[in-house]
């Protein structure tokens, strides 16, 4: 499995992405042009794609899978090797135009390429550029603006999107020029899991139907699943080759790599360690319940026996109800409260939306807070009342008590304390050096030199960035690497509560759970309050202490993790799921298994399968 070389015995006619030992490298320069480091990002890379393939590209941060990416698009030429598009030398700049038009790509920023100021236009600008009749343009653009769920979107303005709406856009864009390969850098990192199904079932349709070439690039290894086949990048080497269930099976090598496995394969593999028979290359749901009965069938386990254990009666009761502090118990003390809170956008114009209706919520220090919500359901512009960004049109946010919106109440004191970590890193980075940007926050609060760098080599630390890169450009960074830099420039100011918008969008897995833990112990170890922002159910359900779901700009679930997910139907309806390992849970249950609704975590769910199988 360990491939140096990818070659197959296609003709060249039938290949249509032919990299031959590629290599390229970063130069950083100083002010005046002078070569400070090279960094290499492609060594001797070789991969060739079929026409038609789905071909899914995995690797921590930094492992070269964008870089890749963007030779493939002609955006970067390679310094050695070679380079080809269905045939076509991306070296080659007389081909420029014809390469682009035959791979069309979707970058990891949605923002890099919507230009227009109406969605529909945008979608249509690619379509116009090629000379596409005007019925058939609009043709296309109806139906990629519907495959990606943003049809009744298309009179609006991109600036008025989420970040999530404006990704579709960017993939409804490349859709309609229906090129015959698509390269997605990591195109569903901003999505809920309804647009992320509904993107990923359109791009395997593209690739099934219209035998469209398909070049995924993605952390989430549930969407690989599904690929032809699987290439491991890392440190711009290919190290792992082959079909998912060849990969997959790879489990601690994976780890090494900075990855993961599929959630049914992280099941598997921890039955299997405690020593259960199931098979190898287990790499989706189904196959795992399969396993499982078929397990069950073969040992003659007792399915009605099962209910009768006694680490049922912990696993099956009803959790307790979260109980909001009383007034009473919030005097003097540092807590967050939204009372009555509304928001509209552009009132009493074309362009007027009500974000927020009628909002009651508490945040005090110490909690670790989960908040999920559809694409546009008004998640952001909750958080955004959490610091002043946003003043509500009615209704009062109060911080210690007092209205954040009084001419006495200092904004600049409430930022200190109530740090916020943007969806966008590239939004808040603006120093020429990691060091800093970081350092600028404490800076501004007029801190001593000796405390703003301590607090920025931990803060730094803190978020796993490598000792050497302080004097680094925050720009010369990858997605994952800058929202790190942004923690850490949250982190550095010491503050009480720390709000975070999908932080761990753009991460590999490593580099999520490194952050995620961290941010964790911080919240339980000094007593900070973290307000989590996530489209992924597994992490909320992982570490909050409870889960504010919203849906069109109403509160619907303020509850404990698994009192909220126990609601998968209704969260469905609204654009979300619960945990894959729920969904698993209830699925057994269906065959004849105990039920357990409120299982929400993986270790849950394996220490009771080893319950049912143990002696």
């Amino acid at each position: 499995m360990i491939c140096t070389v990818l070659f197959f015995f296609w003709k060249d006619g039938g290949i249509m992405i032919k990299a031959e030992d590629i290599t390229f490298n970063y130069i950083r320069r100083d002010t005046e042009q002078n070569v400070v480091e090279i960094k290499l990002a492609l060594d001797k890379v070789n991969i060739h794609i079929k026409k038609g393939e789905f071909v899914a590209i995995l690797g921590h941060n930094g492992s070269g899978k964008s870089t890749f990416a963007k030779h493939v698009n002609a955006i970067f030429s390679p310094e050695e090797g070679s380079m080809y598009v269905d045939g076509m030398d991306t070296s080659d700049l007389s081909k420029l135009y014809d390469i682009r038009q035959k791979a069309g790509m979707v970058f990891q920023n949605p923002d890099n390429q919507i230009i227009a100021t109406v969605v529909e236009e945008d979608v249509a600008f690619g379509l116009e550029n090629i000379g596409v009749p005007t019925k058939s343009i609009r043709q296309r653009v109806e139906s990629a603006l519907k495959s990606v769920s943003m049809w009744k979107h298309r009179k609006s303005s991109p600036n008025k999107l989420s970040g999530g709406q404006k990704q579709r856009v960017a993939i409804a864009g490349i859709m309609a020029m229906e090129p015959d390969c698509i390269v997605l850098d990591e195109p569903t990192a901003m999505l809920d899991p309804k647009g992320r199904k509904e993107v990923m079932d359109t791009v395997k349709r593209l690739n099934r139907e219209k035998n469209i070439t398909i070049l995924l690039i993605t952390h989430n290894m549930d969407e690989a699943v599904d690929a032809d086949r699987i290439v491991v990048m890392d440190h711009g080497q290919v190290k792992l080759c082959g079909n998912p269930k060849e990969v997959f099976c790879h489990v601690d090598e994976l780890k090494e790599y900075g990855l993961e496995v599929p959630f049914a394969t992280r099941i598997g593999y921890s039955l299997r360690k405690a020593g259960l028979p199931l098979p190898l290359g287990i790499i989706k749901e189904n196959e795992l319940i399969y396993s499982i009965c078929d397990m069950a069938d073969e040992m003659r386990v007792d399915k009605r026996a099962l209910r009768r254990k006694e680490n049922d009666i912990e696993y099956m009761a009803e959790p307790k109800a979260y109980k909001p502090p009383a007034p009473k118990e919030l005097v003097g003390k540092s807590s967050l409260i939204l009372d009555h809170v509304s928001y509209i956008y552009n009132s009493g114009n074309v362009y007027e939306k009500t974000a927020l209706k009628d909002v009651n919520l508490t945040f005090t220090k110490g909690e670790f807070v989960g908040v999920v919500g559809h694409t546009g359901s008004g998640k952001s512009t909750l958080i955004q009342h959490l610091n002043g960004l946003l003043k509500p049109t009615e209704g009062t946010v109060y911080y210690c008590g007092e209205d954040i919106a009084s001419k006495e109440f200092s904004l600049r004191t409430l930022r200190s304390k109530v740090g916020m970590s943007f969806q966008y890193p590239e939004h808040q980075l603006f120093e020429n050096t990691i060091y800093d940007d970081v350092a600028f926050g404490p800076r501004q609060l007029g801190w001593d030199e000796l405390k703003i760098e301590k607090n920025t080599f931990e803060a730094i630390r803190l978020v796993g960035l490598q000792d050497n890169c302080y004097d680094l450009s925050p720009f010369q960074l990858s997605g994952g690497q800058k929202r790190r830099v942004a923690l850490a420039g949250v982190l550095a100011m010491e503050p009480d509560y720390l709000v975070l918008d999908e932080p761990a969008a753009g991460l590999d897995p490593r580099g999520r759970d490194e952050i995620l833990n961290r941010i964790y112990s911080i919240c339980k170890e000094k007593g900070i309050a973290v307000i989590l922002v996530s489209h992924s159910m597994e992490d909320v359900a992982r570490y909050a202490d409870r889960i504010i779901v919203i849906d069109d700009g109403e509160i619907v679930y303020n509850d404990t993790a698994a009192r909220v997910f126990v609601n998968a139907d209704a969260l469905e309806k609204m654009g979300l799921s619960a945990p894959k390992v729920t969904y698993m849970m209830r699925s057994l249950s269906e065959y004849g298994f105990p039920e357990y609704p409120y299982i929400i975590k993986e270790e849950e769910a394996v220490s009771i399968i080893k319950g049912w199988f143990a002696g």
